[in-house]
This record gives structure tokens, sequence and C-alpha cells, in this order.
């Protein structure tokens, strides 16, 4: 395909364009250039915040636009009425936080959606994806992603327990430990998106594991196995552990312990995906690629300004542990 990716650089944005190009498609990306473009790319720069910022890409015919902005829907608008008429579909990588919350477990692409009013990530989402419809339709794909892993992750979810881990001795692990997680990894929902819109898929499709794709044994003990430490997990009841004030998914990311919000973000219908094709990688190939990339680095990875930094205070586990 012809393919243009607003953004790019960072984490979702990056899978998409290494998919891609993986796919051979012709790739052309779109942002501010603040971080060099990947290589194999056709580069155009503007910001689509400011008044003009889309004079790139106002010419130009592409099969397929992705877009994976999380402010403002104007943005998502303006975006997709530029391009309606010369671009074949619009992938737009929304969130499963669009649903209203509580969702029951299991629910699927038909659970009521949050409106538009306010600035909270579900409004802004789900208003990019009403910008998304408003310019192409039928042809807008809407990717409602849940938790996102895999290497060049920049909220620091996975990268928080594999850094810590890596350092050994004890850590507390989080129960129960049969506890079941889903999560897609950045590559898999791009190598999937890719496919779908080849196959002019439109419309609302959950991006996610099926139901207890993983656990947190699994997980953490993957992050053990290859970061190589002498990490010793001491899995500790969700009783004892929110009693002491720790916040799950924030304090202790990935987990959330039974009940509402682990049904809403970690029990959800996938099948609508999985029937039209979505494959995902088993949980060691994503911690241990994640963990490769983090070393190439050779350091902390990137966080994203926008999000809040997650972990544990060291203190505070050592007390509870």
């Amino acid at each position: 395909m012809r393919l243009l990716i607003l953004g790019g650089t960072e984490f979702v944005g990056r899978a998409f364009v290494e998919e891609a190009l993986a796919r051979g498609d012709e790739v052309t990306v779109f942002n501010r250039g603040t971080h060099p473009a990947p290589e194999g790319v056709s580069a155009l720069k503007g910001d689509r915040r400011e008044a003009g910022g889309l004079a790139a890409i106002e010419q130009g015919e592409w099969d397929a636009v992705v877009d994976t902005w999380s402010w403002d829907p104007a943005a998502v608008r303006d975006a997709a009425k530029t391009l309606a008429g010369r671009a074949g579909s619009y992938v737009y990588v929304s969130s499963r936080s669009v649903y209203e919350f509580p969702t029951e477990p299991g629910a699927d692409e038909s659970a009521p959606v949050v409106g538009v009013e306010g600035d909270g990530y579900p409004q802004l989402k789900r208003g990019g994806e009403l910008g998304a419809l408003e310019g192409f339709g039928e042809r807008a794909l809407l990717v409602r992603a849940g938790l996102v892993i895999g290497p060049y992750e920049n909220i620091g979810r996975l990268p928080w327990w594999l850094q810590r881990i890596a350092k050994g001795g004890p850590v507390l692990a989080p129960g129960p430990m049969d506890l079941g997680l889903q999560y897609v990894d950045a590559r898999d929902m791009a190598v999937w998106s890719l496919e779908a819109a080849d196959k002019g898929l439109g419309g609302a499709y959950n991006m996610i594991s099926p139901p207890g794709f993983t656990t947190m044994r699994e997980l953490l003990e993957a992050c053990v196995e290859v970061t190589g430490s002498d990490a010793r997990l001491r899995w500790v009841e969700p009783e004892r552990i929110l009693a002491a004030g720790i916040e799950p998914w924030s304090d202790l990311p990935i987990w959330l312990p039974p009940g509402d919000v682990h049904g809403t973000i970690h029990q959800s219908d996938v099948s609508k995906a999985l029937e039209a094709g979505l494959r995902c990688r088993p949980v060691i190939e994503t911690v241990a690629d994640t963990w490769a990339w983090m070393r190439s680095i050779g350091g902390a990875p990137p966080q994203r300004p926008d999000r809040p930094v997650v972990g544990l205070d060291p203190q505070v586990e050592a007390s509870l542990i």
C-alpha cells in the first residue's frame, strides 16, 4: 500500500512504520520533525495544531492513513477532512476507554460509549473517532486498543517491571498469580490494522488479546527469565496491597485486582478482531523483545510527558514484603 502515517516516530506509530516497511508498503510520515524519521520512509513536516499546519498533506494520494492522535479531536477531524478525497481508508487508533465505565465483563463493540463533553482521555478519543467518521464514514477503521505494550513503549508499564526485576532480590508480585491479563503488542496491532485496511474493513474493533491470554505469573516470570536476574517473586494477596495504600495500575503497572476495573480492562470480548485475523504473539516474545530494545538504548526508556510516571516506591515495596 501507499501509506501515510500521522506521527510515526514513537511507540505505536513507530510500530506501524516498521511493520508497514516489512510488508513492503510505501510509507510516508507526517509530523513536526521533533524526532528523526525512521529509515526507509518519506518525511513530511507540519504541526497539525497550528493554522495551515496540514499544508504538507494537502497534495498526494494514499491507500490508507494511520492516525494515533490522543489530544484535541479537532486535529483528527481536520486531518480526515483534508484527506477524505485522496485516501482509501482512515485507521484511527482509538481506545477501549471510549466505553462507559464500568463495562461488563465480556463486553463487545456494542457497549455504550461516552459523550464528547469534557477533556478527559475517553472523551478525547471518542471525539477523535467521530472526527474520523465525519471525514471517511464507513471507510474509517476505529481500532479500540486496550493495554498496549511492546518495544518502544513510552508509557513505562512493562519497562518498569523489567527494570525492577532486573535489579533482583525479593520483588512484590501482586496476586492472585492466575489473574488473567489482556493486552496487545503494538506490532500485532499494527499488522492487523494494515491487513484490515488492505481488506477495506471499517467500523469499530476491540484491539486486545483474548481474555486470559496470559496471567500475572506468566508475565512476571517472563520478566525474570529474559533479564536473567536473581529476582524472587513474593506473591501478596490483593487485600494486603490495597490496605497498604498501593494504587493498582499506577504504583503496580498492568495489575488490577479482581473487580469492576479488572472486568473492564482485562475481560473484554475481542472475537470480532480475532475473526478478522488478529494474531497475538506469546507473552515471552513481547517481554524479550522489549528488554532487548531497552538494553539497546542503554538506559531508561523515553517517557511521554503527558502521562504520569508509574512504579512503586522501593520503601513501600520492602515494607509490604
